[in-house]
């Protein structure tokens, strides 16, 4: 039986800790004791293992021992931060009464739930990240996203029709926390997400939903939102807006709307397109070797959030691509951009700012940033004003004039205030006279202490008689042991210590009156006046939210002139024709490590050449020009100028890519499944506008599998999908589908032998490649020699062996060059089957067991 079933033989306190303890019991309960949060038995024991706190076991309840583990409340923070980055939900138990005036023990409830997708305060989040709550709804059609930012005030929603539509879009938000139906068939993507909040089914119903939706805005129907004909998106919000207001104790005035964000608006990116293109993270865990670390030189934490999300869905509005282009061109013609960049280093976070002042968890300093953020307003336009650019006339009007609110925090706030509200101190002197008058009573105290003194020093004939204060016994006038019989006898003893007495007079003591409630009084009057204060700023939430997202913006679009100037960047042509056409394109991330020049390389693509077939050594580069020229035209859909001469770049709806080798031991797939998995979401998805990267298609299998399948892919994304594709490989005999007419063309890079030494050129070339330099690269990997002249000479035997060998048809070497079929001699039986086999017929799963009866056959 646990401590909790005998509530009857517990202390009162201990009763008050079960009763908090029984509304939360899945989460940690911080239960504040004076200066300390307290946790007890299995709280306890988690926490002290989680943050490497001690233990210990303090009195006694019900007859046993109390394990607890406390931290002190001052710095709360800190072991809250870590506490949510670990995926943990805490409740703040708090001290509700003033314990000088309960009779008893003081009352506590939960004032708030902090949870890993809730948070607001600065201390718990990622600066530069947006921490997302996101909710899920399903049913027969698809899937209900509901997702909100609430330290930035932004609540969004969406709808996808699969699995592989909610797995993209999963890996693009990367939520904090998800909430969920308590039931099961969800599928992997969800169950393996960290935070994962399950919760009453009934919390996702459509209907229920949508009237708590109407209840929460005050609306008479959703179609202002555009959620009338979106159930599942309605039913995600409800159930998110719920678990909010349950964990925040509170209304949230700062999600005043939703916003539908369609899947149809940004260019489609799976989550292993975003794993392959190290958009913001690489395997390794380095961020600084990605696009984003490369791209990001925004000096505002809320315009480096804003830079993620825009990388993270690249847009396909054309038009709203070239106010953007053309607002990053004017910005570096005119040199503007580093006159906002300096201003913008005085500007604080007033997104997130404006959430706590909404939430009215705002501190001074919040209130002291926003007042500096305002006041950079009138620089900020007089930098737009002369410029000519459509968007940037559009954010100077979104800045919107604050000049009475600006004013009204200039006249509040002191210069430098305190950083809690509660230690007084932080308004400024005439802004309140009643305040003033309160303070003065205060100020003037220290000048009638030091008269007092002096007066009773001469009164007395005691020289060491001090008058002093402490908090807990007030004013006294303290004389030494060896002068107290000469006190006289209208003082009265108040303390004694080891080597003094403290005495009281009557004056003493009305002078403490007076100031002591002075004091208190000026305490409750800034108070008073600083929730005057944050419902002054509400008042004007949203004009100010606009403001703090005009400001975003323009960090973001300083950024890319800053990067464009910098690095040498040029304005891509967002061409009408299908196609790519790129000059002299390079990879961003790869320039900006390397230390020697890098080789800029052109790629065109267009309605007859549609597929490149990439040849070349190990290390000369094809993932590298592949990378570059998706990176490219992701960086132009996001409104950035793009390493290149000049980049032409046609519609694009996806870009997909199949790169790299790993195993999913978690989902129990080897390489070769991971491979063939994502490659069979490729060859389901593409379209003739998407833009396909596949690298080493079958080179997880055996010589005639792989070249089977990678055979039948590039046929399929020729023929089928029609989709640009880059399609390197180490096949050779692949050289022979660049055929008249096919819509496929060879290019290679190419490698030199220069004595011992193999040198990259980095260079592509038109036309297949001759040789792989496999033992080249072998012997610079560091192999011994003697395991290179060993392959050398089984290297031979296998070429002879494969020019002796019969040419299988179905891929006829375009030059004489060395056969990889010699590996293995097939059966006629095999050849037959193979011959037989039309690969334009087949679906992924015929196309397997074919594969597994050919395996049989030899």
């Amino acid at each position: 039986m646990s401590p909790a079933d005998r509530p009857q033989e517990h202390t009162p306190l201990m009763k008050q800790y079960f009763a908090a303890k029984a509304e939360h019991p899945d989460v940690l309960l911080f239960f504040r004791m004076g200066d300390f949060y307290e946790l007890f038995y299995d709280d306890a024991r988690k926490a002290a293992r989680l943050l490497d706190i001690t233990l210990t076991q303090r009195g006694q309840s019900a007859g046993q021992p109390i394990p607890m583990a406390g931290v002190p409340h001052h710095s709360a923070e800190s072991y809250l931060a870590r506490l949510v980055a670990l995926g943990e939900s805490v409740a703040i138990c708090e001290q509700i009464g003033d314990p000088a005036l309960a009779k008893g023990i003081v009352e506590r409830k939960v004032v708030r739930i902090v949870t890993p997708g809730t948070v607001t305060d600065e201390a718990l989040l990622n600066e530069r990240r947006d921490t997302l709550l996101l909710a899920i709804a399903r049913g027969r059609s698809g899937f209900g996203l509901a997702w909100a930012d609430l330290a930035g005030g932004r609540f969004l929603v969406n709808e996808v029709g699969n699995e592989d539509a909610l797995e993209a879009e999963l890996a693009r938000l990367e939520p904090a926390e998800v909430l969920i139906a308590d039931e099961d068939g969800w599928p992997g993507c969800v169950l393996e997400r960290s935070g994962l909040r399950r919760r009453a089914p009934w919390l996702f119903d459509p209907d229920s939903g949508r009237r708590q939706l109407l209840r929460f805005f005050a609306l008479h129907d959703l179609s202002g939102f555009g959620l009338e004909d979106r159930p599942l998106a309605a039913a995600a919000a409800a159930a998110l807006l719920g678990y909010v207001e349950e964990t925040q104790k509170q209304r949230l005035p700062h999600l005043t709307s939703i916003a539908v964000e369609s899947g149809d608006g940004a260019i489609a990116m799976n989550a292993a397109t975003r794993r392959h293109l190290e958009l913001d993270t690489r395997v390794d865990g380095d961020h600084r070797h990605t696009l984003l670390g490369v791209l990001d030189s925004t000096v505002t934490p809320m315009g480096g959030r804003l830079l993620r999300r825009w990388l993270h869905r690249p847009l396909r509005d054309r038009a709203t691509l070239r106010l953007r282009h053309q607002a990053v061109a004017t910005l570096i013609e005119s040199r503007a951009f580093e006159a906002l960049r300096e201003g913008f280093r005085a500007l604080g976070d007033l997104e997130r700012i404006l959430a706590r002042v909404a939430l009215r968890s705002a501190r001074p300093r919040d209130l002291s940033t926003l007042r500096d953020g305002l006041g950079l307003l009138p620089d900020v336009r007089a930098v737009l004003a002369p410029l000519d650019s459509p968007r940037l006339r559009e954010l100077a009007a979104e800045l919107g004039e604050h000049d009475a609110h600006a004013h009204l925090l200039k006249s509040a706030i002191v210069a430098q205030p305190p950083v809690l509200a509660r230690d007084g101190g932080v308004f400024a002197e005439g802004y309140d006279a009643e305040l003033d008058e309160l303070r003065r009573l205060s100020t003037n105290a220290d000048q009638f202490l030091i008269d007092l003194e002096a007066r009773e020093k001469a009164a007395t004939g005691i020289p060491t008689l001090k008058v002093g204060y402490n908090r807990v016994h007030g004013y006294y006038i303290e004389i030494s042991k060896a002068q107290a019989d000469k006190a006289p006898a209208h003082y009265t003893r108040r303390q004694t210590l080891t080597g003094a007495e403290r005495y009281i007079t009557e004056e003493l003591k009305r002078f403490e009156d007076k100031v002591l409630s002075a004091r208190e009084r000026a305490l409750a009057r800034e108070r008073l006046l600083y929730e005057q204060l944050l419902d002054a700023l509400n008042e004007r939430l949203e004009p100010l939210k606009r403001c703090a997202a005009a400001l975003s913006e323009l960090d973001v679009l300083a950024c890319f002139a800053e990067r464009a100037q910098t690095l040498d960047w040029t304005a891509p042509e967002l061409a009408e024709a299908p196609g790519l056409r790129i000059e002299r394109g390079r990879h961003p991330v790869v320039e900006a490590v390397r230390e020697e020049p890098f080789e800029p390389n052109d790629l065109v693509l267009d309605e007859d050449r549609r597929m490149l077939v990439i040849t070349g050594p190990n290390m000369g580069g094809k993932s590298t020009f592949m990378r570059q020229n998706a990176l490219i035209v992701l960086l132009a859909h996001i409104g950035s100028f793009v390493p290149a001469a000049r980049a032409a770049i046609g519609p694009i709806d996806r870009i997909l890519t199949r790169i790299g080798a790993g195993d999913d031991l978690a989902r129990g797939q080897s390489t070769f499944m991971v491979e063939m998995s994502e490659t069979s979401y490729i060859l389901h998805h593409a379209t003739a506008q998407s833009l396909v990267l596949m690298d080493e298609i079958g080179r997880g299998t055996s010589t005639y599998d792989g070249l089977a399948l990678a055979e039948a892919c590039a046929r399929h994304l020729a023929q089928h999908n029609r989709a640009f594709t880059l399609f390197a490989t180490h096949y050779f005999e692949l050289t022979a589908l660049a055929e008249p007419g096919s819509g496929i063309a060879n290019v290679h890079l190419d490698a030199v032998e220069h004595g011992d030494r193999l040198v990259f050129m980095h260079a592509v070339k038109d036309g297949p490649a001759d040789r792989s330099f496999g033992l080249q690269v072998a012997a610079l990997a560091g192999l011994p020699k003697a395991v290179i002249q060993t392959a050398r000479s089984r290297l031979a035997e296998l070429e002879q062996q494969g020019r002796d060998a019969p040419k299988p048809s179905f891929a006829q070497p375009a030059l004489d060059r060395p056969q990889q079929f010699g590996l293995f001699a097939p059966s006629s039986a095999a050849l037959d089957a193979l011959a037989a086999i039309d690969p334009d017929e087949l679906t992924p799963k015929q196309a397997l067991e074919a594969l597994y009866r050919l395996r049989a056959l030899l």
